[in-house]
């Protein structure tokens, strides 16, 4: 065991009975993290124009703030990235992180040193829990793979650093940690993802990993194409693997597939960062939840769904949520985004600590007849079909198909290895679907619906669809869910069936 280890181990006992600490006092802490950051905006233009200085509660703050998405916050946001001093927080952002959305185009997420500092918690925290809980900080000894953004960073016209999240804190990793850190810098500059993994074989495939970071699917790349340049399996490769880090998806569909790479003894921890700010870290090796990181001075909201988009949602705070209830996610952080809609839906699986599971997007659903079934309706779905009917899919989405013969959900999806039955695991699928949701089980039993079908893609098809739209790799994800039919077009031409 060596000194850094035994550090390590000591550090994590004391900071994680700190946050222990902290989630006891959740409420608390979460209404002074909101005055602090009230009081520290009264004077920005925002501020002044939502009278931040009558605010002492948190119903006051509600009051004078109305939730907002990026689309109605961003006319202050340009006024920030433009360089305009005291705009939604006090000077003007450190750096701005750009990320995709699915309606403003490219987004520019103000950052500042508080909010990095998050950021860096949470990433620093998730290992700390780890290392508490697993009893082991081997992998300090070792390398350390994580598979992010560029790191190289452009200057607007009002001279403010741009890039993306990954990338910016790439500039932070601390020092302990960079020295065993892979990709190289000049690797982990390469923008064509392809090229940049090629890369990355070549320089790990003879290293001592023991710990991976990043989102499934593109980790999942990299495995590929470590078997095809070397022949070899992750465990193969890297005896001493022992942890893999990531966030961003749900990991239950894609774990047929890395159960086929990762040996039972590499341990899983899931993270919920996010431009906005980091939200959660697994506190334990079970599978039940992230614990809500209530103390990196970020304030939460939760709306429920079935009041999300209604005049006069209900906003609770983190002392009124339920157990098993979806909400849609708003925040206020520290560098001025104000009753924010960051886009996700999560459920609390655990009110002491408060631990959540991210459910989906509040723009990612299928309603078009009125069934409303959500992400994570269609994810256990799939995988009840994977178990039930053995098979391994690569990535899938679904869409509806509205038509006068018959209205239906079409699911296109490209396995990695068949199920013997296409027909079985349709009806498995249907099945489970039917008994997740029961508005799309009255639509079929009704015959609103017809029985979904699967569209067959080719092997590649979802990777080739991103890199055609310019988003593959980094942290871009495939769309799970459409409600249109946006994407039909393109898929068709990889169609198989």
């Amino acid at each position: 065991m060596s000194v850094k280890s035994n550090i390590a181990k000591v550090y994590a006992h004391i900071r994680c009975h700190a946050l222990d600490r902290q989630s006891q006092r959740a409420v608390e802490i979460q209404t002074q993290t909101l005055l602090r950051n009230v009081r520290c905006a009264k004077n920005t233009d925002f501020g002044v124009q939502h009278d931040f200085t009558g605010i002492s509660s948190i119903r006051d703050f509600q009051q004078r703030v109305p939730v907002r998405n990026y689309e109605a916050l961003k006319p202050w946001i340009e006024q920030m990235v433009a360089g305009k001093k005291n705009v939604l927080w006090p000077g003007i952002p450190n750096y701005l992180s750009k990320t995709s959305g699915t309606t403003s185009g490219t987004k520019y997420i103000p950052n500042t040193p508080a909010l990095l500092k998050a950021h860096l918690a949470g990433a620093r925290d998730a290992l700390l829990f780890y290392i508490r809980e697993s009893k082991n900080a081997d992998f300090l000894n070792g390398n350390m793979m994580f598979l992010s953004g560029s790191p190289e960073l452009e200057y607007n016209e009002a001279g403010i650093p741009v890039g993306r999240l990954s990338g910016i804190v790439n500039h932070f990793i601390p020092a302990y940690l960079k020295r065993n850190q892979i990709p190289s810098w000049d690797t982990n500059c390469i923008e064509d993802w392809e090229e940049k993994i090629h890369k990355i074989v070549q320089e790990s495939c003879q290293a001592d990993l023991r710990l991976i970071s990043g989102i499934p699917p593109w980790v999942q790349m990299y495995f590929e194409a470590l078997r095809t340049q070397t022949g070899r399996s992750p465990a193969e490769t890297w005896p001493n693997l022992s942890v893999f880090v990531f966030g961003g998806v749900d990991y239950a569909p894609y774990k047929p597939i890395f159960n086929q790479y990762l040996p039972n003894y590499v341990n899983l921890v899931e993270t919920y960062p996010a431009s906005e700010g980091f939200i959660a870290v697994q506190d334990n090796l079970q599978d039940l939840g992230m614990r809500l990181m209530t103390g990196y001075g970020i304030f939460y909201e939760f709306i429920p769904m079935e009041h999300y988009g209604k005049p006069n949602a209900p906003r609770l705070h983190i002392g009124e949520v339920q157990l098993d209830t979806q909400y849609a996610l708003v925040l206020s952080n520290p560098a001025g985004l104000w009753a924010y809609d960051i886009g996700d839906t999560i459920r609390f699986t655990s009110l002491n600590p408060h631990r959540l599971k991210v459910t989906g997007r509040t723009s990612q659903f299928i309603s078009a007849f009125g069934e409303h079934v959500i992400v994570e309706e269609i994810n256990k779905s799939i995988a009840v079909a994977v178990a039930k009917c053995p098979s391994v899919v690569q990535e899938f989405t679904v869409m509806p198909r509205v038509s006068a013969e018959g209205s239906r959900h079409e699911w296109y999806i490209e396995f990695d290895q068949m199920p013997d039955s296409i027909s079985d695991f349709r009806h498995v699928l249907e099945t489970a679907l039917q008994a997740q949701n029961r508005y799309y089980d009255d639509l079929i039993k009704g015959a609103v619906l017809q029985p979904l079908r699967i569209y067959l893609l080719r092997k590649g098809a979802c990777r080739a669809y991103m890199k055609s739209i310019g988003k593959l790799g980094g942290q871009n994800k495939f769309p799970r869910v459409k409600n249109d039919d946006s994407m039909r077009a393109a898929l068709e031409e990889w169609d198989v069936s």
